[in-house]
């Protein structure tokens, strides 16, 4: 979102964030872990009361899950910081938290990645079924404290993942944006997991091959496409509005019009 950088770095604040979305006439709310304090010592009732003034919901947590890191120990650590972040979305009254599969780390093969990226998914999961969370993998490009693009890009490398855990619960978290990045298709790639998008991230870039965010509708996305698609298939979901322009309140307030409009008119 457009606020990130001014929330982690301290000039802005996520309560600033919540306020001002509640003067948008959204219903809810999607936002990082990265813009929660890591020290684990803030009251999130504080967050959730304000939320409720706002009168929104939140809508999806969203998390850096990376489960392709060479080292087994540090592999490890991020299923139990994945078992942490399902923890805290069902503690803020999330339903859903976004995970991907992880970094495109040098020397690791695409069988060894996919299958280590599998493994933490199916060990993860029983703890999000448990407490009513659903996980939904994203279509991911890179992550804001990554080093290395998404694993799962190429697309055929994320939907052999995704056949690998069908017999499962985990969703998809369906980026309109992210299959442009590397010069794929959306909405081929929407057309093969449609069955299993349990959220949508509103996401729009200038061109294909770069990940350049502009307010969303004013780019290259197949949005309209994308929304006829989900409405056909009676998507009743959350669509989360991912504005990184830039470009301050007006872009919040033209992406928030244009999806509304595009959504009723799919």
């Amino acid at each position: 979102m457009s606020w990130f950088s001014d929330i982690v770095g301290g000039r802005r604040t996520l309560l600033e964030w919540v306020r001002y979305c509640g003067t948008l006439g959204i219903d809810g709310v999607d936002f990082s872990v990265l813009l929660l304090p890591a020290n684990g010592t803030w009251d999130l009732r504080e967050l959730r009361a304000e939320i409720d003034r706002a009168n929104l919901q939140v809508a999806m947590l969203v998390c850096y899950s990376d489960f392709t890191i060479p080292d087994e120990h540090q592999r490890l650590c991020q299923i139990e910081d994945a078992r942490a972040n399902i923890r805290l979305a069902h503690s803020l009254g999330a339903t859903i938290l976004r995970v991907t599969a992880g970094q495109r780390y040098p020397g690791v093969t695409r069988k060894r990645g996919i299958a280590w990226v599998q493994e933490g998914l199916h060990l993860i999961l029983p703890d999000a079924d448990r407490l009513g969370i659903t996980l939904a993998f994203e279509n991911h490009t890179k992550g804001a404290p990554w080093r290395y693009w998404d694993f799962s890009q190429p697309s055929e490398i994320f939907l052999e993942i995704l056949d690998g855990m069908r017999d499962t619960s985990l969703g998809v978290n369906f980026d309109t944006a992210n299959p442009l990045v590397a010069n794929e298709d959306p909405v081929s790639l929407l057309e093969a997991v449609k069955g299993r998008v349990v959220s949508v991230h509103a996401a729009d870039i200038r061109a294909p091959g770069a990940l350049e965010p502009v307010v969303v509708g004013t780019g290259v996305a197949p949005i309209r496409p994308c929304f006829s698609i989900l409405k056909d298939r009676g998507f009743d979901g959350w669509i989360c509005i991912e504005e990184a322009s830039r470009t301050g309140q007006s872009g919040y307030e033209q992406a928030v019009a244009f999806v509304r409009k595009t959504w009723a008119e799919a």
